[in-house]
This record gives structure tokens, C-alpha cells and sequence, in this order.
């Protein structure tokens, strides 16, 4: 559970409230609560899914909290190393070394700001860990020196906006300029001219209270009424109105398997008289493909499903951002760190097929690092470093590029229940589901960028990933979620 770090200030937050209906209209934000709020585009989702577990009201999400129960029950000798599970257990955000500065602070784990380099300052290679072998050319010198990251220090304490920006939220997260033409006509729709029904509160926003309204914005219109007035338990993320293929086709046009696309096999035993996908039998490039849905900051998720009908309102922070008025950010960096969110280095694998980048850090003077060009002085040499892959920490198979060791094979439930193959699991999945073994057969699929994209977008909705993913079509899946 989210607890209060010692010496934290609280952001004091005035809210306009309906008290007829016993509902918050609209907040009044400064930048340190934007920061706040801005910064859940960047976290990534296994973080998420932790604290959402960790919550005294625990929040289900689609099949993320199966996926990271999975990794959590698999032997470790599964993986490649210990350091390839804590990544996926607990993955680090690429801005952490911006929102280590928030005035309040979900995520307050000791995520890395410090690396390691080669004493040959010119070998751009860098490690998470010391004493490794530096990957440049034949040099065989350890890595044991330290580089740190790097930030604008002339405006500590702002994160992403500038100070003195000021916006309007509404209940179901709209940001929204004061004094604008949007807000006048909002204000007049939610009644809030209305002095008679009417009353403003100040409420003090602590970590507890920012964790809650996290949660409440993924399955919940109305996050601020949940946190502020009536924290109730909130229900399941699911039921949603959703239509997977206009997803798809919005963020991936023309997408589609083609020959010189390298592509996952995946065999499914389906039921023929349900249409249901029982299980799967997968390689670990599958796993490594559905684990690494954990490592994904929220935004990137958000992205890939904009303007597709919600249960929640977490996609109006995105449409928020990315409307956001330009001169507010500190640079056009910082809006590019929420708008598009990457991947922390080495946190991606190769063959990965969701097309997500990871951040590039740049080495200068006195052996600083950023990730932000615009501080680099002009007068100043710089040049891009690379990572030696922290999955390969402990692990001597140079031909392993993913998280799990090779050569194995998974069964994958529906549901993404992730284990071992085993014929025993199979057999009592299968009674479960009350399927006879007349009743299933075969079927070979192959996973390319559009399926990818759809296994993921089904895992964060639905608890039938690989039924919704593979059998069902878009009417289908749409009048499944409406019941």
C-alpha cells in the first residue's frame, strides 16, 4: 500500500462541488499537480499493476494481474537471470530521473540515475552492474566507473510544466484551460454557474489520495468524486464497449502478415462448440513477447487505443497532454517524454514486435548523461552510449535475446495464466471448462505487429485474451463486452 514518505508535503486542491448530486464538477490545478497527473502516462504498467495489488481495494485489470502473478510463480530458472524478473516485476520508468522531483510521488522506489561506465571514457558502453566486461571492440577492462544522469537543475521542482500554469480538471479528467471558451461552456453544461447548488471545497492531496484516483480513473467517469468524496470500492476494469479492430486500424493502417515479416507461432487447442481458445502451446518467444506487455509505459498503452469507447476516463489525461497548450512545458522534451513514452535502455528485446523505442542517452562534459539534447551546451561535444543488455546480467548464452532462457515451451491460458507445459495443468483446464477432447482441435496462428498490438490491447480489457485476440471478430467482441 501506498504509504507517506517521511517529510512529504501534501498539494492543497480546490474543487468545485455539486452538492446536490454529491459530486466534484471541476478541480483547479497548479503545475505540481499536473506534474502529478501527467506523470501516470510514464509509468510502467507492471509498476501499475502492483500498486494497484498492493491497494487495500485491489484493482483488476483486464489479464495484467495474471500475467505478473505468472512471472511471480514461475521457477526462476525460467528466466535468464534474476535481474530479467525483477525488470518485469518491477520495471523502471525512462522519466524517473524527472519525476523524482514530483512533490508527490507514487513510484518512490530507488530506480537507477547512476550507471556504469568503462575507465576508458571514450568506450560508449554503459552497464546497470559493476564489474562487467565493457563491450567495446576487444577491450576487456571492467565497468567500474560512474556516470549519472543529467537534468535542467535551474528549475528543480518543476517536472514537466513550467511554474504558474494553471487548468481546470473535470471530474472525468478533461484538462481544460481557466477562462477559455471550452471552460465557460463546460461550466455552464455541469451547472457549476449555479451558486445555489454549488459550494467550493479545499481538499489536501497526499500520496494515498493520488494512488486512489489512479485506480479509480481506469474503471471509473468520475475518479475525483470516487477519491475526494466517496471512496467506495471500485469495480473490475472490463465491460467495456470496445471495438478491437478500429483500434487497429486507427494506429496500424495496412497493417497486416506479410512474408518478410518475422512473425511467433502459436498453437492453440480450441473448443469447436464454445469458439473459445482452452489453452495455448507457445515457445518462450510468445511469453517474452506477453510478459514485456509489463515493462510498457501507460501512455504508450493509451496511445494505441485513442478514441475507442472507455468504462474509465484514464484516456482523457492522454487527449490532456497532447492538447496541451505548448508554452507550459518546460521544453518540447518534456512533452515528448508523456506523449510518447519509451523504454527505459535494455528493456526491450530483439524481435520485439510492439515497435516501442527506448530512450537514448547522450554522454558530455564531465561524464554526464541525458536524455534531453537541449541542455548540451553548443560549444559542447556529445554522443549517443549504448546499453550492454542488463538481461544478460549473470546469464552466459549470448544467443538469448528475450527474458526467458532457450529452448522451452509454455502453456497460456485464456486468461494468461502462464506456466511450464504440463499435461496435468492441460487436463484440468480442460475440466474446468467442461470441454470433452471430441470437443477440441488444432489451429496454428502467427503472431505478427497487428496481432501483437491486439493481444495487448485485449490483455489491459479483457479476461479472454486469446479467445478476443484470435477467434473473435470485431462485432463479436464489441456485443461480447457490452453484456
Amino acid at each position: 500500500m501506498a504509504q507517506k514518505v517521511a517529510g512529504e508535503e501534501n498539494i492543497s486542491l480546490k474543487a468545485l462541488v455539486d452538492r446536490g448530486r454529491n459530486r466534484v464538477i471541476f478541480v483547479e490545478a497548479d503545475n505540481d499537480f499536473i506534474d502529478v497527473l501527467f506523470s501516470f502516462l510514464t509509468i510502467p504498467m507492471g509498476r501499475i499493476v502492483r500498486l494497484a495489488r498492493d491497494h487495500s481495494i485491489p484493482l483488476e485489470m483486464g489479464c495484467m494481474n495474471k500475467l505478473y502473478q505468472s512471472i511471480e510463480k514461475l521457477d526462476v530458472q525460467v528466466f535468464r537471470s534474476n535481474a530479467c524478473r525483477d525488470m518485469l516485476l518491477l520495471p523502471y520508468s525512462a522519466a524517473n530521473c524527472y519525476c523524482k522531483n514530483l512533490k508527490l510521488k507514487i513510484v518512490d522506489d530507488a530506480e537507477p540515475t547512476r550507471f556504469m561506465c568503462c575507465a576508458y571514457y571514450n568506450h560508449s558502453w554503459l552497464s546497470y552492474y559493476a564489474n562487467v566486461t565493457c563491450g567495446f571492440n576487444s577491450c576487456s577492462y571492467p565497468i567500474n566507473s560512474e556516470l549519472h544522469l543529467s537534468v535542467d537543475d535551474s528549475q528543480v521542482g518543476e517536472v514537466f510544466v513550467k511554474e504558474g500554469a494553471r487548468v481546470i480538471i473535470t471530474d472525468d479528467l478533461q484538462v481544460i484551460p481557466p477562462l477559455s471558451a471550452a471552460s465557460i461552456s463546460l461550466f455552464t453544461k455541469l451547472g457549476a454557474t449555479n451558486s445555489n447548488t454549488t459550494e467550493e471545497l479545499t481538499f489536501s492531496i497526499g500520496v494515498e489520495q493520488v494512488l486512489n484516483l489512479l485506480v479509480s480513473s481506469f474503471v471509473s467517469k468520475t475518479p475525483f468524486t470516487e477519491t475526494l468524496l466517496k471512496p467506495n470500492p471500485v469495480p473490475k476494469l472490463g465491460g467495456w464497449n470496445f471495438n478491437q479492430e478500429k483500434c487497429m486500424e486507427s494506429q496500424m493502417p495496412g497493417a497486416s502478415i506479410n512474408e518478410e515479416e518475422e512473425t511467433i507461432s502459436v498453437k492453440l487447442i480450441v473448443s469447436k462448440s464454445k469458439n473459445v481458445v482452452c489453452y495455448a502451446e507457445v515457445r518462450e518467444d510468445f511469453v517474452d513477447l506477453v510478459f514485456s506487455f509489463l515493462t510498457l509505459p501507460l501512455g504508450f498503452i493509451l496511445k494505441q487505443m485513442l478514441d475507442s469507447p472507455w468504462k474509465g476516463c484514464i484516456d482523457q489525461l492522454l487527449k490532456g497532454v497532447l492538447n496541451f497548450d505548448e508554452q507550459f512545458f518546460k521544453s518540447n522534451h518534456h512533452k515528448e517524454l508523456l506523449c510518447n513514452p519509451k523504454l527505459v535502455p535494455g528493456f526491450s528485446y530483439e524481435n520485439s514486435l510492439l515497435g516501442i523505442e527506448e530512450t537514448v542517452y547522450y554522454q558530455f562534459r564531465d561524464q554526464k548523461l541525458t536524455a534531453d539534447r537541449s541542455i548540451i551546451p553548443s560549444h559542447q561535444s556529445s554522443y549517443d552510449v549504448k546499453f550492454i543488455d542488463p538481461k544478460s546480467h549473470g546469464d552466459k548464452d549470448t544467443s538469448t535475446r528475450g527474458f526467458l532462457k532457450l529452448p522451452a515451451i509454455f502453456t497460456v491460458t485464456d486468461n494468461l495464466d502462464v506456466r511450464q507445459v504440463s499435461p496435468i495443468f492441460q487436463l484440468s483446464i480442460l475440466n474446468d471448462l467442461k470441454v470433452h477432447f471430441t470437443d477440441i482441435e488444432d489451429r496454428t496462428v502467427h503472431v505478427g505487429k497487428k496481432e501483437a498490438l491486439r493481444l495487448l490491447v485485449a490483455s489491459f480489457i479483457s479476461d479472454s485474451v486469446l479467445t478476443d485476440a484470435f477467434l473473435r471478430n470485431p462485432i463479436e467482441t464489441s456485443t461480447k463486452q457490452e453484456q
